[in-house]
């Protein structure tokens, strides 16, 4: 029978190995956590349909009808959907991932393992609302009788951005959640802030072009419109400067999640 002994230091020189031998944790907490998202709820998993659909009836009647937004040649729901699926997706992993150390206190302060497993396994679960609600989009294109080309096989890529910054975020906020317990209150500000901010009811195209690389700053910027892209749903020409910065965002938050996330994690069953 193994025998797990922590030693000073022990954990620290096996930390990233030790994420392959607590794997059956990860998927007990993904697990549990699916299962929570949903329980006693009269539609259950209708609900990972029902909040982008709303959505999408909103900006559309706002934006496509009353502002007049241009929509590059398709209809303006199927602009805003291509564009909500993936914001929706990084706002659920941020806030529930954001809030996970909080909210699993008593396993953090029992028991050894890499912390980094509890904000992962809820940032995985919100994907699973995001394949869900992907139905609408399909249902969408196949509605308009929009043609898809080899442009479809980069969607991944695209979805995987969308993960990584979702994960990169919420390292940063649920390390500092576990010490300044005001970042539950600071998450759904940058939620509903992000919304605005990001081109979700609108093409990027509408900003200037000399404030357009700029603007790609938010990592959320090149995820959107790459799905567009993806769909014949935005400007022909994807904005590639845009892209590599959105990118290049994204993997600096990661690599200094990741480095605050470590460095800080060795404090929290002592804090928290």
């Amino acid at each position: 029978m193994n025998e797990l002994v922590i030693e000073p230091g022990r954990a620290e020189k096996n930390y990233w190995r030790d994420l392959w031998r607590y794997r059956e944790l990860f998927y007990f907490l993904a697990w549990r956590d699916l299962l929570v998202r949903y329980k006693q709820t009269v539609i259950g998993a209708l609900w990972a349909i029902i909040r982008p659909v709303v959505t999408v009836v909103v900006f559309t009647v706002i934006f496509g009808k009353l502002a007049g937004l241009p929509s590059h040649g398709v209809p303006y729901s199927v602009l805003v959907c291509a564009a909500i699926l993936p914001w929706q997706l990084f706002a659920s992993a941020l806030s529930e991932g954001g809030n996970s150390l909080v909210a699993n206190a008593n396993l953090i302060s029992k028991v050894y393992f890499p912390r980094v497993i509890i904000p992962l396994s809820s940032i995985v679960v919100c994907l699973v609302d995001f394949l869900i609600s992907s139905l609408i989009l399909v249902s969408l294109v196949v509605w308009y009788g929009i043609p898809l080309s080899w442009k479809i096989l980069a969607l991944p890529l695209f979805v995987v951005m969308t993960m990584l910054a979702a994960t990169s975020a919420a390292l940063w906020i649920s390390a500092l959640n576990v010490t300044y317990r005001d970042f539950r209150y600071v998450v759904p500000f940058l939620v509903q802030l992000g919304l605005y901010v990001s081109p979700v009811g609108f093409s990027s195209t509408i900003v200037p072009e000399h404030w357009r690389l700029l603007y790609s700053v938010n990592p959320m910027v090149g995820v959107i419109e790459g799905f567009r892209w993806v769909l014949g749903a935005g400007d022909a020409n994807l904005y590639w400067p845009g892209l590599w910065l959105s990118a290049l965002v994204v993997a600096c938050l990661l690599g200094s999640g990741i480095m605050f996330f470590r460095r800080t994690e060795r404090t929290f069953a002592d804090v928290i």
